[in-house]
Parts: structure tokens; C-alpha cells; sequence
């Protein structure tokens, strides 16, 4: 048996790959440098892959993503050096930015615009970015099929020949360059084919004959519809997840025959479990059966978990039943090895009793057959109270919750979290940026104002710390987009809220000013999505378990006269399964979870909720079903194209469109915001219709943020001249 792996984590042991980048972007670093330093990235990684298993492919690194680094190459934009490579990312010509599947991972969104340009291979700055060199052996690449089918206003009847022409951009760059093979990512090959779908691919991967490079394609995240339809196309391998596919691929596998090399995901890439080797090598044993040519490798791409549980500061007890990318790979080779006493080594029993909580599943079985779901009141009668007492003015501004985590924040932070300051000292300098943030908030003249959340590290991770059932990390990061990291928590048992999670920062907030502060919780689907959760107990009820802790956290709000409180669930679309027939499932308990979490907010209390960087137009009818007062969505990067879906459902509920993208440092102009807002406005009654960003403001700073904040406000000043009474 031979093994392989892919996918494994750019972002390095120490980060190296954020702070090379992020070097380059403050000027500290050349662009030579940046180069050579992510070649020494793609070094290393090789390094730790020829340790444990056989084979792997070449050129996986990034300067920020694979989606945009395939739309540079196939020329539908130009970068001829990195300047104007980031100007794509995070520059005046941003592409949106969306998630990767059903993953916290995000892409630079393909766009192929109203006309359809002459496609040709392009890779200018790519070359030197990822060391492409003549008789590459096994090129990594992003698959045509999933490049096409991520990218947007492609135009349906321009796919099939869109799809031939990449795939003979790539045949003929193989051929050029001497490639001896190609990994081809082609997850999309996982989702809901229709046979339009199968035509296209078929007419398309059917080129594939004409190269003289072995050409494999890799599927994860889910279970393939048609195995025997992929394994016709002239290519010589095929990667099958045997984890996450339900089963429904291991049955295929086990009653398939084929002389195409079949590469088995075996250990999973998107948690952290222990593999139990025994069983699978079982599993393996039953499927080489029929096929020659099985290869064991990694059930989705290792980026999806942190690099290495060394110095991850977990507890022996709990680390010993833990694997990160690196452990993946040792789990690889010891199938390979097969070396019975190092395996019964590595697997360790969990003893869940020892998580479990009678007090708390009793809670989540008398939840089921209860009306705690429900709030007291319908929107249209909360909203006239909610009107009543907060007096907002027309187009009210606000911020999504956080601002500039500053050197100093992060400083203190780390000062604190090793004992180097005590509590006393910590909370005093968190009250002083809370103060000043209140201030700025005042002088710039916003409606409704947050306190900044400076004492969080993260959105999900501050929470897990003040949870029970749920641990955190010292160093296990994961790369989100870009160079942007954050360190997922462990759900190992039953949840529990034993301590107010925030309460002490939004109450004092509220105590320096008259205007309302938002409370700020982070969603039960978010903080399960950016989690790794426990595999022994449904992801409902895990679900609900923390909706309860967030709805407990609602009602000590209200007791100290918070009158907004925002739940964020920027994963509530994220974590939707690939196969649309079964989003009923999977959406009803969401739905439920987000619902319960709220069921303790009174009729006056305006409760807001926050999404990002999905899409969100086919879920639309979902969203409806949530009971918030008040929904602020990413529509920057897009130009407000959500609009159209919410116009289609009748939203009657209050919104705000983000109208500014933070995640590029430009200040936004007030006549770009204005289109976003003009747009809206003709769907949207203009008394339902909040300003705001579109999404937290930490990763910006101080410079970049007031400015900003200040043109909305000047937005706002221009709206109300417009469309005022």
C-alpha cells in the first residue's frame, strides 16, 4: 500500500507565511524576499511530507489564494507583479470574497463580468511565486470543473465552451512546460451534477487524452453521485473521501472494479479525532479487493486543521486523542507500516462519561417537545415598541462590533494570558480602550455604538474559553482567507455557561453614554462551524447546548438595561451541506438553534444578527425564519447583488447592507457606498435600512477606520437630504 498527501497548512509553525506577507504589505519586505520566502514555505512543507508518506504534489503555495492564482493564469486578470497581484485581494479592485464549500475557508470569487474575455495562459508573477520550472512532476492545480462552477456571471449557455477552453489552456501549458503529472482539486465534482453538468464535463475532460501528463482528480468534503462516470474520463486517478461521504462512496468503492489508480481519503482533514487505524485499515482491506491501484491519503486538504499539536498547550489526557496536519501524516504511514504495536499506541479510547452532563441532556430533551423556540411577540409588534422607545433616526449607522486590535491590545493580552499582569490591571486597561472607543463612536456621531470587543482574541475562541466542554489552544492556527488566521476551539463535552460570558465590558460600555450599546454574542452555528466538534453526540444538540448558554448570557443583558443585542452567524450558510436534498435537515435545527438562542429577548429588546461572506441568495427563505429585528449582511465586494434575493422574498424586516469592504485598507468613497445604498433603496423602504460596515473592524486600524466611519456618516447625511421627509 502507498501513500499520499495534500493540502497541508501554508500558514507554517509559526506563521511564517502571515508575517512574510503581511511584511510585504507594510513595505518591511521586498518583493524578491516575499518570493524566496515562500519558496522556503513550500520547502518545508516538502520536507514534512517526504517524513511520512511517499508521494505529494508541487508548486501548492500561495501568495494569497489558489482561486484567484487560477483566474491570473488563465489570463481573466493581469498581475505582472505582486503589487497588482494584491490589488485583486484586498486593493480598489478587490474580488469578493466567499467561502470555500461548506468550510470557515474562504476564495476570491472569479468573475467573469457582462462580457466574456479571450482566455489565454497567463502566469507572469505566478511562475516565480511557485517555483514553476520545466518537467514539473505533479503540478498542483485547481480543476477546471471547480474553477468554472465557483466563478460568477459566467453565463450558462457560455460554460461548456468556457470549460474546453481552460481545460486546452492547461493541456497545452502541460505540454509546454514538460509537466509529468497534475493534481487536480475538483471538489465541486461532489455537489448536485445535473446532466448539463455531466455533458460539459465530459466533452471537456475528454481533452485529457490528448496530454502526455498523468492527470489525477481529487473529490472530498462529501460522496461522489456517479463514481462510474468520472473513472470513463480519460484520466489516470481519482481521490474518493471516505469520511466525510456518509457512506455512500465506501459502499460504491467496495462493489467497484477498475484499473484507474483510486487515492482512498482515509484520515480526516476537517477534524481532529484520532483516526481509528484498526477499522480503517479494515475498510482498505475490503476495498483493494477489486481495485490494484489503491493509494491511502488525507479526506480533504490538511489547511483545515492547525500544523502540529506540538506546543499546542493541550492537556496529555486530551492531546493523546488528538491529530493535527502533521499527525495526519504519521497516521498515514503507520497504515502503511502497519506496525501493530506503534498502533495500539496511538489509539486511545475516550472516555465520554467523563464529558457528559445528565443536568445537561435532560435540558436538551425537555427542549424538543417545548415552545422555547419562539419569541414572545411577532416582528411587526416588537418593531412598533422597539421604534417607541429607541427613537432612531432615519438610516440609522452602527458598526458590526469590533475595532482595531491594536499592537498594545495584543500585547496586554498576552502579558495577561501568561500571568505577567494581573486581572485587576488587564480589565482596567480594557476599560480605558473601551472608553476611548465610546468616545470616537460619539464624536463621530453614530446612532447605536458597540464597545469593541478589545478584550477578545476572537469571535469564537473568547467565547470557548468562558464555556464549559470546550477547550482552546496555545498555537493550533487555521487560515481563514488570506493571511487572516484564528485558532478553533475543541468541543470535547457537554457545554455549559457557568460565568457571564461579556457582560461586564457591554454594561460599562453603556454606563459612559446615553446612545444604546449593542450587546455582542457570537451564534450558536458560528461558534459550533468554527469549532471542532465532538463526534460521539448530533451536532444539533451540540448546537443547542450553546444556544441555551447565549440565550442565559440575553436575559443578564436585558437585567442591566442593554436595549440591542447582535447574534452573529456569519456560518450559518457555511455549514450547509453540499447536497442541497439535505439542507431540510440540516436547516431546521439550525434554524431552532438560532431561534432558541433568542427566545429570552423581550418584545423591547431590538435583536440584530450579522452575516458574511456566503451566499446567501439561495437561502434567502431560510433567513426569513430566523426572529431578528434586524439583519446587517456583507454587500460590499458583491455591489449590494443580494438585494435582488431579498426583493424576491418580500423582506420586511429592518436590514443593513455592508457598504464598506474592511478587509482592504482603502477608505471607501462615499459615491461607491451610495450606489450599494441607491440600489437597496428600491427594494428596500428607506425606514427599514441601516448604514454600516460590512463586517468587524479588527483587522484595520485606527487611521483607516475613522475616516471611514466618517464618510458613512456624511452617506448618511446625503441620504437623508435625498429621501428625508
Amino acid at each position: 500500500m502507498r501513500s499520499y498527501t495534500y493540502g497541508f497548512p501554508r500558514l507554517s509553525k509559526q506563521r511564517e507565511f502571515k508575517k512574510i506577507v503581511e511584511g510585504f504589505w507594510q513595505s518591511k519586505v521586498s518583493e524578491e524576499e516575499l518570493i524566496k520566502g515562500l519558496h522556503r514555505i513550500e520547502d518545508n512543507m516538502r520536507l514534512i511530507y517526504s517524513k511520512y508518506v511517499e508521494d505529494f504534489p508541487s508548486c501548492e503555495i500561495t501568495a494569497y489564494d489558489h482561486m484567484l492564482d487560477a483566474s491570473i493564469f488563465y489570463g481573466l486578470y493581469k498581475a505582472h507583479t505582486l503589487g497588482e497581484y494584491f490589488e485583486l485581494c484586498r486593493g480598489k479592485k478587490a474580488l469578493e470574497l466567499t467561502k470555500w464549500f461548506n468550510t470557515n475557508y474562504h476564495y476570491l470569487v472569479p468573475d467573469f463580468c457582462s462580457s466574456m474575455p479571450k482566455l489565454s495562459s497567463n502566469v507572469s508573477i505566478l511562475e516565480e511565486v511557485k517555483s514553476l520550472k520545466e518537467n514539473t512532476k505533479n503540478l498542483f492545480f485547481v480543476g477546471p470543473f471547480t474553477f468554472l462552477k465557483l466563478s460568477k456571471n459566467l453565463p450558462e449557455r457560455y460554460f461548456e465552451g468556457t470549460l474546453i477552453d481552460v481545460v486546452e489552456i492547461l493541456i497545452e501549458f502541460t505540454k509546454n512546460k514538460g509537466i509529468k503529472s497534475i493534481h487536480l482539486d475538483d471538489p465541486a465534482l461532489v455537489g448536485d451534477l445535473n446532466e448539463k453538468d455531466k455533458s460539459s464535463l465530459k466533452k471537456a475532460y475528454s481533452l485529457f487524452e490528448k496530454t502526455q501528463a498523468k492527470v489525477n482528480i481529487f473529490t472530498y468534503y462529501d460522496y461522489v453521485d456517479d463514481l462510474d462516470f468520472l473513472l470513463d474520463l480519460p484520466i489516470n486517478g481519482l481521490g474518493v473521501d471516505i469520511v466525510h461521504d456518509k457512506g455512500v462512496n465506501l459502499e460504491k468503492l467496495k462493489r467497484l472494479k477498475t484499473d484507474k489508480t483510486i487515492f482512498l481519503g482515509v484520515v480526516d482533514g476537517r477534524n481532529v479525532w484520532r483516526t481509528d487505524i484498526k477499522k480503517r485499515l479494515k475498510v482498505i482491506g475490503e476495498i483493494s479487493e477489486n481495485i490494484d491501484d489503491l493509494i491511502i491519503t488525507n479526506a480533504a486538504p490538511l489547511y483545515h486543521l492547525p500544523v502540529s499539536l506540538d506546543g499546542s498547550g493541550i492537556s496529555k489526557e486530551l492531546r493523546n486523542k488528538l491529530s493535527f496536519a502533521q499527525e495526519r501524516l504519521y497516521e498515514l504511514s503507520l497504515m502503511v507500516l502497519k506496525d501493530q504495536k506503534k498502533i495500539n499506541n496511538w489509539i486511545k479510547d475516550i472516555d465520554h462519561d467523563k464529558y457528559n452532563k445528565a443536568s445537561i441532556k435532560e435540558k436538551i430533551e425537555n427542549l424538543k417537545n417545548s415552545n422555547n423556540f419562539d419569541r414572545k411577540k411577532d416582528y411587526k409588534e416588537r418593531a412598533k415598541i422597539q421604534k417607541e422607545l429607541l427613537n432612531l433616526p432615519l438610516f440609522p449607522t452602527t458598526t458590526i462590533g469590533s475595532f482595531p486590535q491594536t499592537e498594545e491590545v495584543r500585547r496586554l493580552r498576552l502579558l495577561y494570558k501568561n500571568g505577567k499582569i494581573d486581572k485587576y490591571s488587564y480589565k482596567t486597561f480594557i476599560k480605558g480602550e473601551i472608553a476611548k472607543a465610546i468616545k470616537i463612536q460619539e464624536e463621530i456621531g453614530l446612532d447605536v455604538l458597540v464597545h469593541g470587543e478589545f478584550e477578545r482574541s476572537d469571535m469564537v475562541e473568547f467565547f470557548a474559553e468562558k464555556l464549559e466542554g470546550i477547550i482552546t489552544t496555545k498555537n493550533g492556527w487555521v487560515i481563514s482567507y488570506g493571511t487572516r488566521c484564528y485558532r478553533p476551539p475543541i468541543i470535547c463535552g457537554d457545554v455549559e455557561r457557568t460565568q457571564p460570558l461579556t457582560l461586564d465590558e457591554v454594561t460599562f460600555a453603556q454606563s459612559l453614554t446615553s446612545k444604546p450599546v449593542k450587546g455582542m454574542l457570537t451564534g450558536p452555528i458560528t461558534i459550533l462551524s468554527w469549532s471542532y466538534p465532538r463526534q460521539d453526540v448530533e451536532e444539533k444538540d451540540i448546537a443547542y447546548q450553546l444556544a441555551i448558554a447565549i440565550r442565559e448570557e440575553i436575559k443578564d443583558y436585558q437585567d442591566k438595561g442593554i436595549k440591542i443585542i447582535q447574534i452573529d452567524e456569519p456560518a450559518f450558510k457555511e455549514r450547509a451541506p453540499i447536497k442541497k436534498e439535505e439542507w431540510e435537515e440540516y436547516f431546521d435545527w439550525a434554524i431552532k438553534a438560532f431561534n432558541l438562542s433568542i427566545s429570552s429577548a423581550e418584545p423591547q429588546t431590538q435583536i440584530h444578527t450579522h452575516m458574511c461572506y456566503s451566499e446567501f441568495g439561495d437561502i434567502v427563505d431560510y433567513i426569513k425564519q430566523l426572529d431578528f429585528d434586524v439583519l446587517s449582511i456583507e454587500a460590499s465586494r458583491s455591489k449590494g447583488d443580494i438585494i435582488k434575493d431579498f426583493e424576491r422574498v418580500k423582506f420586511d424586516r429592518q436590514i443593513g447592507l455592508g457598504v464598506w469592504d474592511i478587509h482592504s485598507p482603502v477608505v471607501p468613497e462615499i459615491s461607491d457606498m451610495e450606489s450599494i445604498v441607491k440600489r437597496a433603496l428600491r427594494v428596500i423602504p428607506k425606514e427599514n435600512f441601516w448604514l454600516n460596515p460590512d463586517c468587524g473592524l479588527k483587522t484595520r486600524i485606527w487611521e483607516e477606520v475613522i475616516p471611514s466611519l466618517k464618510n458613512i456618516m456624511k452617506l448618511k447625511d446625503k441620504l437623508i437630504n435625498l429621501y428625508g421627509d
